[in-house]
């Protein structure tokens, strides 16, 4: 159990490097900007007061927010690449396949969509941004490029 406890683990930090990697890609690539976690470690420390924020800007900065952003990128990589394999079975570790990865990175968008974006201030899937398709778009490609990164990590570790 506690063999599968580590490699659940390893698969999110290995997915989620993977995005990382997928976002400096698009950033040398196409100039596409690099995710800013300092406003996601703001959103975070201030949960325990509010979750939806008008605009995640305005709120009180927090001297260590773009360090929290980033753990807290990793942590909720960590809690999906549980999550596959709590749903997926432990017999999925040694014959791994694309299907429940694919499905659980396009799910997680919604977490994106429906938690993160309003309650930073974005509006439901991004609706109060200027270009919310595109993000919405982005977010669908990332979030395959995560399951890719699952299901890549559990063949590595098998």
């Amino acid at each position: 159990m506690f063999d599968i406890f580590w490699r659940a683990i390893a698969i999110g930090v290995g997915a989620t490097v993977l995005m990382d990697l997928w976002a400096i890609f698009l950033h040398k690539a196409f100039g596409q900007p690099r995710p800013n976690w300092g406003p996601v470690g703001r959103w975070v420390w201030h949960l325990r007061d509010k979750v939806f924020h008008d605009d995640i800007g305005d709120a009180a900065p927090y001297a260590h927010e773009k360090a929290l952003g980033w753990a807290f990128h990793y942590f909720v990589g960590i809690a999906y690449g549980i999550i596959l394999v709590v749903l997926a079975g432990a017999g999925w570790l040694a014959a791994p396949t694309f299907l429940p990865a694919f499905i659980l990175g396009i799910v997680t968008v919604g977490a994106g969509w429906f938690l993160l974006a309003p309650g930073m201030g974005a509006g439901w899937a991004a609706s109060k941004r200027p270009n919310p398709m595109r993000i919405r778009a982005l977010n669908l490609v990332s979030h395959t490029v995560f399951a890719l990164g699952l299901w890549g990590t559990a063949l590595l570790i098998r």
